[in-house]
């Protein structure tokens, strides 16, 4: 900037004065105060002798010429930070090198009145190069973000990047409308390169939630074979269920690998496109939705549906992609929980303060990059209650509102923290899979009341680098599905080196259960009891811990579990969560904002205040609880087996959860207290939630009778999660446990809130 405005000075007031006797100044009129441009030039016909100056013909052909030349080299150096570059800055430093350079062209041809010629030609460069800068700043500023579609009343979201590009000659057989057209893209090889064969492969894609049959205009198909190339007639009629006449067209593309089958939309340049279909979030289960960016990061998803309060979720077609034994989860598309760092995008951990203080995350935490390394599909991340702690639905949540259960009435409380993980599952059938967290019953809360698989692992098992912490001593990362296999698949992944054995215990305790089935749902939980019994040919025993603790406990340790446990948990969270998370929080927000806090919902500020009142010993003291109860639980009642893993399993139920959303409830209250939910807690034990039924109940919200799941939790010794894994998916082939449905029961069935809605 400094040798520019030096050029700039040395031209006009001494280079032009000695070269060409030229200069020009801004004169004012010391009377009237007013000023006027000055353009002088000097007299060029005096001598030496004469005492008039003189001027040296090459120096003036080298003024006129450098003069004249400076614009057009800034212009080309423009074009370079254009193309280049890549930089908006260089574009703004050869602007001001523009204006400088044109000004002196500009007066000086003024001055030069023997050269009307460079006047004008000066005109038309500085009018070139404005428009040239005008076109360069929108060129900067504009940037497509893909658009929203609608084919046969179904929307889609076109991104703005191709997937590949096929050759040109076969896009012009096709009509575009409005630039795009869909199509179906087939890829076949010599083995399946016949009509039949392309006609069964085409049926398949009905299956597809996001191919329809308004994709079938055209079918390009993509050769990936050896030898000649199968002949097809120019149209067919892929379908009698359609009777759709589809344009049959060879393709070849930019790429060597074989294009996925499936519907895109092609461009009239060649261009082809996956899209993407939009579902609307009408239970609130979503904070944000995504789509992945070329470099493995992720973005908001730049698309909408309308709705009230409803984002659109969009989902690729399941056709894209093929499980493997290295992609075992390939196409499964994945909700994450709000606390896990997603690269790209800001991490809330339900916190309205969190989200807009902190930046986008820059890498992957270790759970979701094992999921994605995997072949899961991120396709948004999911609400939490706040800072991960239990909240109830509606007078406990502030900053967002609380996700709808969708079962029974659909004003069940959807239980928390993993809340959208819960309620997206149990809703939406084009979701296949949530990573949720598990502390005190994040994951297992959710399970149970909306009726699905969902796991507490052992502790440890999987590092929890970039997920927001409550109690490192007690946090683990777990998944909630619908469907065992794709559970296990996901457990596979998650867990790295998880030993899976395939014998199993022939002994059952169980904690809690009813003894006789004086209910529906006590009914139910009995009879998948006896069920489990024959299947594993095992003896059931009722577990009192109460008693087994007072036999077999420590010596220095109390004679009640109460007793040492009525505090472990609550100190844990709140002691380790203010250190880690609030108190680091807290002072960033404030150095940025004069002192002031940020908003934070009732229950973590309860339980964070209860933190704050106890000392730091009770920190320690509440360690070596956990610690004391483990091993005498990991050494006395779910004890290591080297044939079946764990010598037993562990069971217990709670029956049928009923809790109204639109009740006003008590403050919220410190977490005491120690129950059969807690035991995998403190022990670190796997605690694995299996829907087995479902009960009716009165409901108030609808005066009607509804259903509501129920379910059991299984425990198994320190390590036996892949144990746990083979017998839920041995459990399910032998019908003794079934793949949930979405909907307002776990069998199916609309959603009250949906029924007579078009478009969710």
């Amino acid at each position: 900037m400094l040798l520019l405005a030096a050029d700039f000075y040395y031209l006009k007031n001494i280079a032009g004065r000695r070269l060409v006797g030229l200069r020009w100044w801004n004169e004012v009129d010391t009377a009237t105060g007013g000023s006027h441009w000055v353009f002088e030039s000097q007299d060029r016909s005096g001598s030496v002798e004469s005492g008039a100056p003189t001027q040296n013909a090459t120096d003036k052909r080298f003024f006129w010429l450098a003069l004249y030349a400076q614009p057009a080299l800034w212009v080309a150096l423009a074009i370079v930070s254009l193309v280049r570059l890549l930089n908006p800055i260089w574009l703004s430093l050869v602007a001001i090198a523009l204006i400088l350079t044109i000004t002196n062209t500009l007066a000086f041809s003024r001055c030069d009145k023997f050269s009307q010629a460079s006047s004008l030609a000066s005109s038309a460069i500085l009018t070139s190069l404005l428009i040239l800068h005008a076109r360069a700043i929108l060129t900067l500023s504009l940037k497509s973000t893909g658009g929203t579609w609608t084919l046969g009343d179904i929307s889609y979201y076109v991104p703005a990047t191709p997937y590949t590009t096929v050759s040109v000659a076969a896009v012009g057989r096709l009509e575009h409308v409005d630039s795009l057209t869909p199509v179906t893209v087939v890829s076949i090889t010599a083995r399946n390169g016949s009509i039949a064969s392309l006609e069964s492969i085409v049926g398949g894609f009905a299956s597809d939630d996001v191919w329809n049959p308004g994709f079938l205009g055209a079918l390009l198909v993509h050769y990936n074979g050896v030898g000649d190339k199968p002949k097809y007639p120019s149209k067919l009629i892929t379908s009698s269920r359609w009777n759709q006449v589809s344009n049959i067209i060879p393709i070849s593309t930019n790429c060597s690998s074989t294009i996925p089958n499936g519907p895109y939309f092609l461009s009239a340049n060649g261009a082809l496109y996956q899209p993407y279909r939009l579902y609307s979030d009408f239970a609130g289960a979503f904070t944000q939705p995504l789509i992945p960016n070329s470099d493995g990061s992720y973005a908001a998803l730049p698309a909408a549906l309308p709705g009230i309060q409803s984002p659109a979720i969009g989902v690729p077609s399941r056709l894209y992609y093929t499980k493997t034994p290295s992609k075992p989860l390939a196409g499964v598309r994945l909700g994450v929980k709000d606390i896990y760092d997603v690269a790209g995008v800001k991490t809330s951990n339900g916190n309205r303060a969190v989200y807009g203080f902190y930046p986008p995350k820059t890498d992957n935490s270790i759970p979701v990059q094992r999921l994605i390394d995997a072949g899961a599909i991120i396709v948004g991340k999911m609400k939490t209650s706040q800072f991960a702690n239990g909240e109830l639905a509606t007078a406990d949540w502030v900053d967002y509102h609380s996700p709808f259960n969708p079962r029974g009435d659909g004003y069940q409380d959807p239980s928390s923290s993993s809340s959208g993980a819960g309620a997206g599952t149990g809703t939406y059938p084009w979701l296949d899979l949530t990573l949720g967290s598990d502390t005190g019953g994040s994951i297992r809360g959710p399970s149970q009341v909306q009726g699905l698989f969902g796991n507490r692992p052992t502790h440890g098992l999987v590092d929890l680098t970039g997920v927001m912490p409550l109690a490192p001593e007690l946090d683990t990362a777990g998944v909630l599905c619908r469907d065992p296999a794709i559970w296990k698949a996901a457990g596979i992944a998650l867990y790295a080196d998880l030993p899976f054995y395939n014998s199993y215990p022939s002994a059952i305790q169980t904690i809690g259960f009813p003894t006789s089935a004086t209910s529906e749902a006590s009914t139910i939980i009995l009879s998948f009891l006896a069920q489990l019994q024959n299947f594993l040919n095992a003896k059931t025993t009722a577990l009192n811990l109460t008693t087994a603790w007072a036999t077999s406990r420590p010596a220095s340790a109390p004679p009640a579990l109460p007793s040492l446990l009525n505090q472990t948990y609550p100190v844990l969270i709140s002691k380790q969560q203010t250190r880690l998370v609030r108190d680091p929080f807290y002072a960033a927000y404030a150095a940025v904002h004069d002192g002031r806090k940020p908003f934070v919902d009732p229950a973590p500020l309860v339980r964070w205040a209860f933190g704050d009142s106890q000392p730091d010993s009770a920190l320690t003291e509440a360690r070596n609880n956990k610690t004391i109860f483990m091993d005498w639980f990991n050494s006395n009642i779910l004890r290591n087996d080297s044939r079946t893993c764990s010598d037993s399993l562990l069971l217990y139920a709670d029956g049928l959860n009923i809790q109204y959303r639109n009740l006003y409830n008590k403050p919220p209250r410190v977490p005491f207290g120690f129950s059969a939910s807690r035991i995998s807690v403190f022990s670190e034990v796997p605690d694995v939630v299996v829907p087995v039924g479902q009960a009716a109940y009165q409901s108030d919200i609808t005066g009607h009778v509804e259903v509501l799941p129920v379910t059991v939790d299984i425990m198994a010794a320190r390590g036996c999660d892949g144990m746990l894994f083979n017998l839920v998916e041995d459990l399910t082939a032998a019908g003794v446990l079934n793949v949930t449905q979405t909907g307002q029961t776990i069998t199916g069935g609309e959603i009250l809130l949906k029924r007579g809605m078009i478009g969710l």
